[in-house]
């Protein structure tokens, strides 16, 4: 079995990208900007959350008390980029969910060149966040992004 596949197919079906913005008076443009790969499972099944971080080196597992879950998570943006988004584009993901990986990989890059601090660097982020998870539900109101 080739792990990388497992993987990537695991997190095709229960694993989320996502791009949060949480209102912050300490950030330039009042949001702090937290894109995260997760994968979520029950805890009798755990084992699966455990192997993810073997494999990528790094991560946290909580309870997820939105649905009594746990949930693996990678929210750091050193290993979203140098970790996480090597192995997806190695072994990519087959459904609708390779788009969202996309936009957020793509973010990732942004920040990690620090470009999220200028305006209009500032702008490309929050536009490609939007497209992320669009069917989804939105924890910040998108009007008050100014974009």
């Amino acid at each position: 079995m080739n792990l990388g596949y497992y993987l990537s197919g695991y997190a095709d079906g229960e694993g989320c990208f996502c791009i949060s913005f949480n209102k912050s008076k300490r950030h330039r443009f009042g949001w702090d900007i937290r894109p995260s790969f997760s994968v979520s499972q029950n805890r009798d099944r755990a084992e699966i959350l455990h192997e993810f971080r073997r494999y990528f080196g790094w991560g946290t597992i909580r309870p997820d008390r939105s649905d009594k879950t746990l949930k693996y998570e990678v929210r750091s943006i050193r290993d979203l980029v140098e970790r996480v988004t090597p192995h997806f584009k190695e072994f990519p993901l087959i459904s609708s969910k390779r788009k969202d990986f996309e936009k957020v990989a793509e973010v990732c890059e942004l920040m990690m060149k620090q470009e999220h601090l200028s305006e209009r660097g500032f702008r490309e982020v929050a536009k490609l966040a939007l497209k992320v998870n669009s069917g989804g539900k939105k924890k910040y109101p998108r009007l008050e992004i100014k974009i």
